[in-house]
């Protein structure tokens, strides 16, 4: 079958292999595919009976245009880039990679929360700038530095990259609260259940560790954070559209939230004209939490048993079933 990979770069920029579903079809790879010019998405598609997407979208008149179309596999567990209610319609399989991510993630979490205790690249930096060799101290820090033994760090969801993160807690020390509509035997053994609002009163580090869903989109507004202890920390590298942008730089600009730290925004790329950017007390990344090399083979394994088995009549992981 002809295959084509629309936007391959950021699964594979050079690290990986696709020759495993180079064996299973004609494959033509692009590495990148403009998000918005439907013609160039059309024409790249072509003939095209497998599609493979990670955040190019796939419409309802891109099917429509290319009617070879026989099954979309998207490059991640999100799978909003495509209409997936129309390809039902049109008997088109849409499958996803459900799991892939979730040590990476919240290693990354982490990382995020302990260089808001230490800043380690900023004292790298100045470093390197010289102000160690000319500090008139035998050492120094810019920015106050914060154990975490002891503090409460709350988990806006416990699936299984909460659980995860809730595990690492632990470790260092801290007592783990969470909030999830779903309870599990698993989450209760890392972590105390509890209603929203106690989530929000008592946590000291709120990381947001769930899928966007109607009820939680925009969750983090100046409302909730006004219950909120002052000086709270605010992971997230779940979703950006959790976070009301404006109210969260507010918060950090008047030191209610002593710091941020945060791998997604609600527009990505990053638009320029973004509060956070000048927020205080906000670092951002890139949106790289789940880019660990193991990570991305764990999507190209998975990814090619979802075309293998499309191929043998039998589709797996399918999310429009």
């Amino acid at each position: 079958m002809k295959m084509v990979i629309l936007d391959g770069y950021t699964e594979n920029p050079g690290d990986l292999s696709w020759d495993a579903l180079h064996r299973l079809g004609d494959l033509t790879v692009y590495d990148r595919t403009s998000l918005t010019d439907e013609a160039e998405i059309i024409d790249r598609i072509g003939s095209a009976e497998i599609i493979l997407t990670n955040k190019t979208p796939i419409t309802r008149h891109m099917m429509d245009s290319c009617p070879s179309i026989k099954y979309i596999a998207v490059l991640a567990t999100g799978y909003n880039v495509v209409d997936v209610a129309y390809a039902k319609e049109k008997h088109i399989p849409v499958s996803n990679v459900p799991v892939y991510g979730t040590r990476s993630v919240s290693q990354f979490a982490i990382a995020l929360l302990l260089e808001v205790c230490h800043r380690i690249g900023h004292h790298d930096q100045t470093v390197h700038a010289g102000k160690w060799e000319n500090c008139a101290d035998w050492c120094y820090w810019d920015y106050p530095q914060m154990e975490l033994a002891g503090k409460t760090y709350g988990l806006l969801g416990c699936g299984n990259i909460g659980i995860h993160t809730a595990e690492i807690a632990h470790a260092l020390g801290m007592r783990v609260i969470t909030y999830d509509a779903r309870p599990t035997e698993a989450g209760r053994k890392v972590a105390e259940y509890v209603d929203l609002d106690t989530l929000f009163a008592e946590s000291d580090i709120l990381g947001l560790q769930m899928p966007l869903f109607p009820f939680n989109t925009g969750i983090i507004n100046k409302e909730n954070i006004a219950k909120m202890k002052d000086g709270v920390i605010i992971i997230n590298n779940s979703r950006g559209q959790m976070v009301v942008e404006q109210d969260l730089a507010d918060a950090l600009n008047s030191g209610k939230v002593a710091a941020a730290g945060l791998d997604v925004v609600s527009t990505e790329p990053i638009r320029g004209d973004n509060p956070l950017l000048t927020a205080k007390n906000c670092i951002i990344t890139p949106h790289m939490s789940w880019g660990a090399k193991e990570s991305r083979q764990r999507i190209m394994d998975c990814t090619v048993a979802n075309v293998s088995a499309f191929l043998a009549g039998t589709p797996q992981n399918v999310v429009n079933p």
